[in-house]
């Protein structure tokens, strides 16, 4: 242990440990923030209500390590208003009523409050209630930060009563700019060779802290020399990508693959499919999902689509992972290159929207069966022509409820197997043409 503390260093008087790099690094005004110009900048949201002296209460939404309290802390000092934070996480509601009466108390003595209140979405309904009357009357300016989609974690009436600003991740430019901070504030640059600096910043996910944390690591540790991306990857983990199965990423990943399989491409297919199972997503999930695309959107334009997906999702089942999500990929990559059509969906609204409309109508009776003989004088069944006996094995008859207008519902694509599917629909409508007009075919 000689080699690691010796005598000479016991009899000095500790030192206070440093503060971690992102507390150092933390901006001292709104105008070194990086990455949020959209919301800062004169033409902003929140650089106009700066200069129009006119701040309204906010919420800022968006990913982790993009400067939510930051933001927050530097608006307080901008307005002169007290800042006071609490996360929703640790609480309650006796917090928070200590939390107003300090507020109250202070407003008393001339000064406002800015009342920070981070996770936000994780107060339930009457406590999100809470603090509307304290918004009403003055006594706070909220400012609610929340990675989760306001528009389904937020009350109407909070909402109502504040701005929703979105803040966005840290683009790799934004990710530089901090990494040449801070080595300017430890003064000394990064031991890595260009292809490790730019894979430094893509582990980071556009998370500003989680760089700052990095950097950190990587400025302990005694070396000669550059490392490489390759020796940078086997010392550091990579960050785990921001994913939650159950919340925002979880639909905004889901719509991004269908989009793209709708979209006919393939690349960005496969790599959604691939973001969604490295984030831990059901497999199981994605295969319905993935069905469900093929009926949506590939439908009659290419009959075999549903049948590989099915397929694939009992091949999954039957070998499990890994090697089952192959199957999945392996539909994704069919469905984004096969012909599509959603005519028979759009078909289906129609005819249920139709149906809607006409609910009792009964179907006409030359197409109703007649066990008995009472049906049968009421007229069941008579006149009915039985399909395989005409020439071309189509009588043309109306199978609509008497006094209905024919309805037109499927409207055939010119794409794949419904180029096929279309020809025969026109077909047949010559032939009831014909039939109507009394001609024979």
């Amino acid at each position: 242990m000689a080699d690691l503390f010796d005598s000479s260093q016991a009899s000095e008087a500790p030192q206070a440990p440093q503060r971690p790099l992102a507390d150092r690094l933390r901006p001292r005004s709104l105008g070194e923030v990086i990455g949020q110009d959209h919301v800062l900048g004169p033409e902003g949201p929140l650089g106009m209500m700066l200069a129009s002296g006119s701040l309204s209460s906010l919420i800022f939404w968006g990913p982790p390590g993009v400067g939510k309290t930051t933001i927050a802390r530097l608006l307080a000092d901008e307005t002169d208003l007290h800042f006071e934070q609490i996360s929703a996480i640790f609480s309650g509601v006796a917090d928070l009523k200590k939390v107003f009466e300090a507020a109250r108390l202070r407003r008393r003595n001339g000064r406002g409050t800015l009342l920070f209140v981070d996770e936000i979405h994780r107060f339930n309904k009457a406590q999100q209630d809470g603090f509307l009357p304290y918004m009403e009357d003055g006594t706070i300016l909220l400012v609610g930060a929340t990675t989760e989609n306001p528009s389904f974690e937020l009350n109407a009436a909070l909402l109502s009563r504040a701005q929703v600003l979105t803040l966005k991740r840290l683009t790799l430019a934004d990710l530089e700019l901090l990494a040449q901070r801070a080595e300017k504030e430890l003064s000394r640059p990064l031991p890595l060779d260009g292809p490790a600096r730019e894979a430094l910043l893509e582990m980071a996910d556009g998370d500003g802290r989680a760089l700052l944390n990095l950097i950190e690591q990587i400025m302990l540790w005694k070396m000669e020399g550059r490392l490489g991306a390759e020796d940078l990857a086997r010392r550091l983990m990579r960050r785990a990508s921001k994913y939650d199965k159950s919340g925002d990423e979880h639909y905004n990943l889901i719509s991004a693959l269908h989009k793209s399989v709708r979209g006919s491409d393939p690349d960005a297919a496969l790599y959604w499919l691939a973001r969604m199972l490295k984030g831990g997503e059901d497999p199981r999930y994605l295969a319905r999902r993935i069905t469900r695309m093929a009926v949506e959107d590939i439908g009659l334009a290419d009959p075999q689509a549903q049948s590989i997906c099915l397929h694939a999702w009992e091949v999954y089942e039957r070998l499990g992972s890994p090697e089952g999500e192959l199957a999945l990929a392996q539909a994704v990559t069919y469905l984004a290159l096969a012909p599509k059509s959603n005519a028979a969906y759009v078909a289906y609204k129609a005819a249920m929207a139709a149906a809607a409309r006409t609910g009792s109508e009964p179907p006409p009776k030359h197409i109703l069966n007649a066990p008995t003989k009472l049906m049968k004088d009421e007229g069941y069944g008579k006149g009915y022509a039985y399909d395989h006996d005409a020439e071309d094995g189509f009588s043309g008859q109306n199978y609509f409820p008497e006094g209905m207008k024919r309805g037109v519902y499927y409207l055939p694509v010119e794409r794949g197997f419904e180029r096929e599917l279309r020809k025969r629909l026109d077909f047949f409508a010559r032939l009831r043409a014909k039939r109507e007009k009394g001609g024979e075919g």
